[in-house]
Protein backbone atom coordinates (compact mmCIF):
# COMPACT_ATOMS: atom_id res chain seq x y z
CA UNK A 1 0.00 0.00 0.00
CA UNK A 2 2.31 2.42 0.69
CA UNK A 3 4.66 2.23 -2.40
CA UNK A 4 0.82 2.97 -3.99
CA UNK A 5 0.54 5.88 -2.51
CA UNK A 6 3.92 7.15 -3.33
CA UNK A 7 3.27 5.89 -7.14
CA UNK A 8 0.05 8.11 -7.05
CA UNK A 9 2.08 10.95 -5.40
CA UNK A 10 4.71 11.13 -8.11
CA UNK A 11 2.06 10.76 -10.74
CA UNK A 12 0.72 13.78 -9.51
CA UNK A 13 3.56 15.76 -9.58
CA UNK A 14 4.44 14.83 -13.23
CA UNK A 15 1.72 15.33 -14.03
CA UNK A 16 1.01 19.37 -12.35
CA UNK A 17 4.98 19.59 -14.26
CA UNK A 18 3.16 19.35 -17.34
CA UNK A 19 0.61 21.75 -16.98
CA UNK A 20 1.07 24.97 -18.94
CA UNK A 21 2.20 27.77 -16.43
CA UNK A 22 0.20 30.54 -15.17
CA UNK A 23 -0.24 34.39 -15.23
CA UNK A 24 -1.61 37.25 -15.66
CA UNK A 25 -2.82 38.46 -19.20
CA UNK A 26 -1.16 41.79 -19.01
CA UNK A 27 2.33 42.82 -19.04
CA UNK A 28 3.22 46.56 -19.22
CA UNK A 29 5.51 48.93 -18.79
CA UNK A 30 4.65 52.05 -16.29
CA UNK A 31 6.42 55.45 -16.55
CA UNK A 32 5.22 58.33 -14.68
CA UNK A 33 7.35 61.67 -15.24
CA UNK A 34 7.22 64.77 -13.54
CA UNK A 35 8.32 67.54 -15.77
CA UNK A 36 6.94 70.26 -14.26
CA UNK A 37 7.02 69.48 -10.40
CA UNK A 38 7.65 71.77 -7.57
CA UNK A 39 6.10 70.86 -4.63
CA UNK A 40 6.55 67.11 -3.86
CA UNK A 41 9.27 64.46 -3.25
CA UNK A 42 10.10 62.97 -6.64
CA UNK A 43 10.26 60.05 -4.73
CA UNK A 44 6.59 59.97 -4.72
CA UNK A 45 6.15 58.94 -8.40
CA UNK A 46 8.53 56.54 -8.10
CA UNK A 47 6.31 54.87 -5.76
CA UNK A 48 3.67 55.40 -7.89
CA UNK A 49 4.87 53.90 -10.65
CA UNK A 50 5.99 50.90 -8.90
CA UNK A 51 2.55 50.66 -7.50
CA UNK A 52 1.08 51.53 -10.80
CA UNK A 53 2.92 48.42 -12.33
CA UNK A 54 2.32 46.32 -9.79
CA UNK A 55 -1.75 46.48 -9.80
CA UNK A 56 -1.66 46.21 -13.59
CA UNK A 57 0.69 43.16 -14.28
CA UNK A 58 -0.10 41.55 -11.01
CA UNK A 59 -3.73 41.39 -11.03
CA UNK A 60 -5.99 38.67 -12.73
CA UNK A 61 -8.27 40.69 -15.57
CA UNK A 62 -9.57 37.50 -17.39
CA UNK A 63 -11.10 34.28 -16.80
CA UNK A 64 -8.41 33.04 -19.39
CA UNK A 65 -5.19 31.08 -19.13
CA UNK A 66 -1.85 32.98 -20.10
CA UNK A 67 1.50 31.53 -20.67
CA UNK A 68 3.90 34.68 -19.28
CA UNK A 69 5.10 34.71 -23.30
CA UNK A 70 1.51 35.16 -24.32
CA UNK A 71 0.90 38.27 -22.01
CA UNK A 72 -0.52 41.29 -23.99
CA UNK A 73 2.86 43.96 -24.35
CA UNK A 74 1.64 47.82 -23.50
CA UNK A 75 2.91 50.55 -21.92
CA UNK A 76 1.27 53.41 -19.43
CA UNK A 77 2.97 56.84 -19.77
CA UNK A 78 1.65 59.34 -17.28
CA UNK A 79 2.62 62.93 -17.48
CA UNK A 80 2.37 64.97 -14.58
CA UNK A 81 1.07 68.60 -15.82
CA UNK A 82 0.21 70.32 -12.69
CA UNK A 83 0.01 69.96 -9.04
CA UNK A 84 -3.07 71.39 -7.81
CA UNK A 85 -2.10 70.41 -4.60
CA UNK A 86 0.68 68.22 -2.64
CA UNK A 87 -1.86 65.27 -2.84
CA UNK A 88 -3.92 66.26 -6.47
CA UNK A 89 -2.79 66.40 -9.55
CA UNK A 90 -3.91 66.91 -13.29
CA UNK A 91 -2.28 64.75 -15.72
CA UNK A 92 -2.42 63.06 -19.17
CA UNK A 93 -2.03 59.43 -19.64
CA UNK A 94 -0.54 57.79 -22.90
CA UNK A 95 -1.27 54.27 -23.84
CA UNK A 96 -0.03 51.76 -26.08
CA UNK A 97 -0.57 47.96 -26.65
CA UNK A 98 0.85 45.66 -29.28
CA UNK A 99 0.05 42.20 -31.06
CA UNK A 100 2.84 39.48 -32.62
CA UNK A 101 2.09 38.94 -35.85
CA UNK A 102 2.57 35.37 -37.03
CA UNK A 103 5.04 33.70 -38.37
CA UNK A 104 7.55 36.68 -37.66
CA UNK A 105 9.03 38.55 -34.73
CA UNK A 106 7.18 41.82 -35.44
CA UNK A 107 4.92 43.14 -32.95
CA UNK A 108 1.93 45.73 -34.48
CA UNK A 109 0.70 48.58 -32.70
CA UNK A 110 -2.63 47.72 -31.61
CA UNK A 111 -3.92 50.82 -29.84
CA UNK A 112 -1.68 54.15 -29.47
CA UNK A 113 -4.28 56.92 -27.74
CA UNK A 114 -3.37 60.21 -25.46
CA UNK A 115 -5.99 60.60 -22.70
CA UNK A 116 -5.45 64.33 -21.77
CA UNK A 117 -8.82 64.30 -19.52
CA UNK A 118 -6.74 63.07 -15.90
CA UNK A 119 -6.90 64.27 -12.01
CA UNK A 120 -6.59 61.96 -9.27
CA UNK A 121 -5.93 62.43 -5.76
CA UNK A 122 -2.42 60.46 -4.65
CA UNK A 123 -0.28 60.62 -1.17
CA UNK A 124 3.27 57.96 -1.11
CA UNK A 125 2.06 54.56 -0.80
CA UNK A 126 -1.50 54.99 -0.93
CA UNK A 127 -3.10 51.53 -1.79
CA UNK A 128 -4.13 51.53 -5.48
CA UNK A 129 -7.82 50.13 -5.08
CA UNK A 130 -10.31 48.74 -7.93
CA UNK A 131 -13.37 47.18 -8.16
CA UNK A 132 -14.75 47.48 -12.11
CA UNK A 133 -18.60 48.17 -10.35
CA UNK A 134 -17.48 50.32 -7.76
CA UNK A 135 -16.18 53.76 -8.45
CA UNK A 136 -13.56 53.79 -5.64
CA UNK A 137 -10.74 56.72 -6.95
CA UNK A 138 -10.37 57.78 -10.50
CA UNK A 139 -6.54 57.03 -11.36
CA UNK A 140 -7.69 52.69 -10.53
CA UNK A 141 -10.63 53.74 -12.59
CA UNK A 142 -9.16 55.14 -15.41
CA UNK A 143 -6.06 52.37 -15.43
CA UNK A 144 -8.76 49.71 -15.04
CA UNK A 145 -10.72 51.16 -18.00
CA UNK A 146 -7.70 51.07 -20.28
CA UNK A 147 -6.65 47.71 -19.41
CA UNK A 148 -9.97 46.57 -20.65
CA UNK A 149 -10.46 48.18 -23.43
CA UNK A 150 -7.20 47.28 -24.80
CA UNK A 151 -7.95 43.19 -23.75
CA UNK A 152 -11.18 44.12 -26.02
CA UNK A 153 -8.67 45.41 -29.14
CA UNK A 154 -6.57 42.42 -28.60
CA UNK A 155 -9.24 40.03 -28.69
CA UNK A 156 -11.03 41.94 -31.52
CA UNK A 157 -8.45 41.24 -33.62
CA UNK A 158 -7.77 37.37 -33.30
CA UNK A 159 -11.53 36.69 -33.34
CA UNK A 160 -14.66 38.50 -34.73
CA UNK A 161 -15.98 40.48 -32.05
CA UNK A 162 -14.24 38.38 -29.51
CA UNK A 163 -13.79 41.58 -27.48
CA UNK A 164 -17.00 42.52 -26.40
CA UNK A 165 -16.67 40.81 -22.81
CA UNK A 166 -13.78 43.03 -22.15
CA UNK A 167 -14.94 46.17 -23.30
CA UNK A 168 -18.82 45.59 -21.51
CA UNK A 169 -16.50 45.81 -18.26
CA UNK A 170 -14.78 48.66 -19.70
CA UNK A 171 -18.52 49.82 -20.05
CA UNK A 172 -19.56 49.29 -16.19
CA UNK A 173 -16.05 50.69 -14.93
CA UNK A 174 -17.58 54.03 -16.89
CA UNK A 175 -21.34 53.41 -15.70
CA UNK A 176 -20.03 53.00 -11.87
CA UNK A 177 -17.79 56.23 -12.43
CA UNK A 178 -20.52 58.85 -13.34
CA UNK A 179 -22.36 59.73 -10.48
CA UNK A 180 -19.28 59.87 -9.00
CA UNK A 181 -16.16 61.58 -10.27
CA UNK A 182 -16.26 64.78 -11.54
CA UNK A 183 -14.33 64.35 -15.19
CA UNK A 184 -16.81 64.62 -18.11
CA UNK A 185 -14.55 62.36 -19.88
CA UNK A 186 -17.16 59.36 -18.24
CA UNK A 187 -19.89 61.09 -19.63
CA UNK A 188 -22.17 61.26 -23.30
CA UNK A 189 -22.24 65.16 -23.09
CA UNK A 190 -19.80 67.45 -23.94
CA UNK A 191 -17.30 66.64 -26.68
CA UNK A 192 -17.51 62.89 -28.77
CA UNK A 193 -13.70 62.16 -27.93
CA UNK A 194 -13.95 60.65 -24.36
CA UNK A 195 -13.95 57.53 -22.93
CA UNK A 196 -17.79 57.40 -22.87
CA UNK A 197 -18.02 57.85 -26.33
CA UNK A 198 -15.23 55.24 -27.22
CA UNK A 199 -16.71 52.16 -25.55
CA UNK A 200 -20.19 53.06 -27.07
CA UNK A 201 -18.93 53.27 -30.14
CA UNK A 202 -17.01 49.98 -29.95
CA UNK A 203 -20.35 48.06 -28.50
CA UNK A 204 -22.71 49.78 -30.69
CA UNK A 205 -24.21 47.77 -33.80
CA UNK A 206 -23.25 50.69 -36.10
CA UNK A 207 -19.94 50.13 -35.59
CA UNK A 208 -19.73 46.36 -36.40
CA UNK A 209 -17.87 46.65 -39.59
CA UNK A 210 -14.84 48.64 -37.95
CA UNK A 211 -14.69 46.03 -35.04
CA UNK A 212 -14.77 43.59 -38.56
CA UNK A 213 -12.12 45.30 -39.91
CA UNK A 214 -10.08 44.85 -36.65
CA UNK A 215 -9.95 40.86 -37.41
CA UNK A 216 -9.90 41.47 -40.89
CA UNK A 217 -7.24 43.88 -40.75
CA UNK A 218 -5.01 41.31 -38.67
CA UNK A 219 -5.92 38.01 -38.86
CA UNK A 220 -6.77 38.18 -42.47
CA UNK A 221 -3.82 40.18 -43.47
CA UNK A 222 -1.17 40.72 -41.34
CA UNK A 223 -1.31 36.84 -40.18
CA UNK A 224 -1.21 35.78 -43.64
CA UNK A 225 1.30 38.27 -44.81
CA UNK A 226 4.32 35.26 -45.10
CA UNK A 227 1.62 32.68 -46.75
CA UNK A 228 0.76 35.39 -49.70
CA UNK A 229 1.80 38.70 -48.99
CA UNK A 230 -0.69 40.01 -52.06
CA UNK A 231 -3.71 38.46 -50.92
CA UNK A 232 -2.70 39.39 -47.22
CA UNK A 233 -2.03 43.21 -48.41
CA UNK A 234 -5.66 43.25 -50.42
CA UNK A 235 -7.67 41.89 -46.97
CA UNK A 236 -5.72 44.75 -45.70
CA UNK A 237 -7.10 47.56 -47.88
CA UNK A 238 -10.12 45.58 -47.50
CA UNK A 239 -10.24 46.76 -43.96
CA UNK A 240 -8.92 49.83 -44.19
CA UNK A 241 -11.97 50.26 -46.51
CA UNK A 242 -14.06 49.37 -43.76
CA UNK A 243 -12.63 51.66 -41.70
CA UNK A 244 -13.39 54.36 -44.23
CA UNK A 245 -16.99 53.58 -44.68
CA UNK A 246 -17.28 53.67 -40.51
CA UNK A 247 -16.05 57.13 -40.18
CA UNK A 248 -18.67 58.59 -43.22
CA UNK A 249 -21.47 57.03 -41.46
CA UNK A 250 -20.49 58.10 -38.50
CA UNK A 251 -17.93 61.35 -39.07
CA UNK A 252 -17.56 62.15 -35.02
CA UNK A 253 -16.63 59.10 -33.90
CA UNK A 254 -13.56 58.77 -31.95
CA UNK A 255 -12.79 55.20 -33.99
CA UNK A 256 -11.26 56.31 -37.08
CA UNK A 257 -8.92 58.47 -34.95
CA UNK A 258 -7.92 55.70 -33.37
CA UNK A 259 -7.18 53.58 -35.98
CA UNK A 260 -4.81 56.31 -37.65
CA UNK A 261 -2.55 56.83 -34.65
CA UNK A 262 -2.38 53.14 -34.36
CA UNK A 263 -2.18 51.62 -38.46
CA UNK A 264 -1.22 55.15 -40.09
CA UNK A 265 2.78 54.61 -40.08
CA UNK A 266 2.19 51.17 -40.53
CA UNK A 267 0.08 51.12 -43.55
CA UNK A 268 2.17 53.54 -45.74
CA UNK A 269 5.28 50.81 -45.27
CA UNK A 270 3.08 47.78 -46.11
CA UNK A 271 1.55 49.80 -49.62
CA UNK A 272 4.64 51.78 -50.45
CA UNK A 273 6.52 48.83 -51.67
CA UNK A 274 6.99 48.75 -55.36
CA UNK A 275 5.78 45.48 -55.72
CA UNK A 276 2.24 45.93 -53.91
CA UNK A 277 -0.21 45.83 -57.02
CA UNK A 278 -1.42 49.22 -57.99
CA UNK A 279 -4.95 48.90 -57.66
CA UNK A 280 -4.22 47.81 -54.15
CA UNK A 281 -2.31 50.77 -53.36
CA UNK A 282 -4.49 53.51 -54.76
CA UNK A 283 -7.45 51.45 -52.86
CA UNK A 284 -5.27 51.71 -49.73
CA UNK A 285 -4.49 55.65 -50.33
CA UNK A 286 -7.70 56.91 -51.17
CA UNK A 287 -9.10 55.43 -47.56
CA UNK A 288 -6.03 56.76 -46.15
CA UNK A 289 -6.38 60.13 -47.30
CA UNK A 290 -10.51 60.24 -46.56
CA UNK A 291 -9.53 59.08 -42.57
CA UNK A 292 -6.42 61.68 -42.27
CA UNK A 293 -6.18 64.12 -44.90
CA UNK A 294 -4.37 66.57 -42.83
CA UNK A 295 -1.19 63.70 -43.20
CA UNK A 296 -1.66 63.81 -47.20
CA UNK A 297 2.39 64.23 -47.56
CA UNK A 298 2.80 60.76 -44.95
CA UNK A 299 0.35 59.21 -47.89
CA UNK A 300 1.84 60.91 -50.73
CA UNK A 301 4.52 58.24 -50.34
CA UNK A 302 1.75 55.39 -51.07
CA UNK A 303 0.96 56.95 -53.82
CA UNK A 304 4.43 58.63 -55.37
CA UNK A 305 5.43 54.47 -55.37
CA UNK A 306 2.56 54.48 -58.25
CA UNK A 307 4.87 55.33 -60.70
CA UNK A 308 7.13 52.96 -60.24
CA UNK A 309 4.53 50.34 -60.76
CA UNK A 310 3.96 51.08 -64.04
CA UNK A 311 3.49 48.33 -66.67
CA UNK A 312 6.55 49.24 -68.30
CA UNK A 313 8.47 48.72 -64.77
CA UNK A 314 6.12 45.84 -63.84
CA UNK A 315 8.45 43.89 -66.39
CA UNK A 316 11.73 44.54 -64.53
CA UNK A 317 10.63 43.57 -61.18
CA UNK A 318 11.32 39.94 -60.09
CA UNK A 319 8.66 37.65 -60.47
CA UNK A 320 9.08 35.95 -57.23
CA UNK A 321 6.71 37.59 -54.81
CA UNK A 322 8.97 38.90 -52.11
CA UNK A 323 6.99 39.85 -48.42
CA UNK A 324 8.03 43.02 -45.83
CA UNK A 325 10.99 41.72 -44.15
CA UNK A 326 9.22 42.33 -40.83
CA UNK A 327 6.71 39.90 -42.06
CA UNK A 328 9.11 37.52 -44.04
CA UNK A 329 10.82 34.77 -42.08
CA UNK A 330 12.48 34.11 -45.48
CA UNK A 331 14.04 37.82 -45.02
CA UNK A 332 15.84 36.10 -42.14
CA UNK A 333 19.40 36.45 -44.03
CA UNK A 334 21.98 35.15 -40.48
CA UNK A 335 21.29 32.47 -38.78
CA UNK A 336 20.87 34.83 -36.08
CA UNK A 337 17.87 36.40 -37.48
CA UNK A 338 16.63 33.01 -38.43
CA UNK A 339 16.95 32.25 -34.68
CA UNK A 340 15.22 35.34 -33.65
CA UNK A 341 12.03 35.09 -35.96
CA UNK A 342 11.57 31.67 -34.92
CA UNK A 343 11.42 32.72 -31.63
CA UNK A 344 8.45 34.84 -32.92
CA UNK A 345 6.83 31.98 -34.35
CA UNK A 346 7.16 30.27 -30.66
CA UNK A 347 5.23 33.35 -28.52
CA UNK A 348 2.43 33.49 -31.38
CA UNK A 349 1.73 29.82 -31.58
CA UNK A 350 1.78 29.51 -27.87
CA UNK A 351 -0.30 32.74 -27.61
CA UNK A 352 -3.27 31.25 -29.89
CA UNK A 353 -2.98 27.61 -28.34
CA UNK A 354 -4.56 27.92 -24.86
CA UNK A 355 -6.83 30.28 -26.10
CA UNK A 356 -10.42 29.17 -26.06
CA UNK A 357 -11.55 31.80 -28.59
CA UNK A 358 -9.56 30.08 -31.15
CA UNK A 359 -11.69 30.62 -34.60
CA UNK A 360 -12.01 28.16 -37.18
CA UNK A 361 -9.92 29.78 -40.18
CA UNK A 362 -6.52 28.70 -37.66
CA UNK A 363 -7.91 24.95 -37.19
CA UNK A 364 -8.37 24.99 -40.86
CA UNK A 365 -4.85 25.60 -41.21
CA UNK A 366 -3.84 22.52 -39.77
CA UNK A 367 -1.93 24.23 -36.92
CA UNK A 368 -3.51 22.51 -34.26
CA UNK A 369 -6.20 19.54 -33.46
CA UNK A 370 -9.35 19.89 -31.35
Amino acid sequence: MPYFILYLALAATLMVSYLPAQAQEINAVVTVQTPKLQLVDPRTFRVLENDLREFINGRKWTDDSFKPEERVQCSFLITIMEELSTSRFKAQITVQSNRPVYNSSYNTVLFNFQDKSLEFDYVESQAIDFNENTYLNELSAVVGYYVYLILGMDYDSFSPQGGTPYFMRAQQIINSAQNKSPDKSWVPQGVTRNRYWTIENLLSNKFKNYRQATYTYHRLGLDEMYADPNAARTAIANAIAMVEKARADNPTSILSEIFVNAKGDEIVSIFADKQVPPPDKMKAYNSMMALDAANKSTYDKINSSLKDASPSNMAKMPTKTVCLTWACPAAASTDSEKGSRDTGVHRWVLYFKYRDYLDDRLLGMGLFSQ
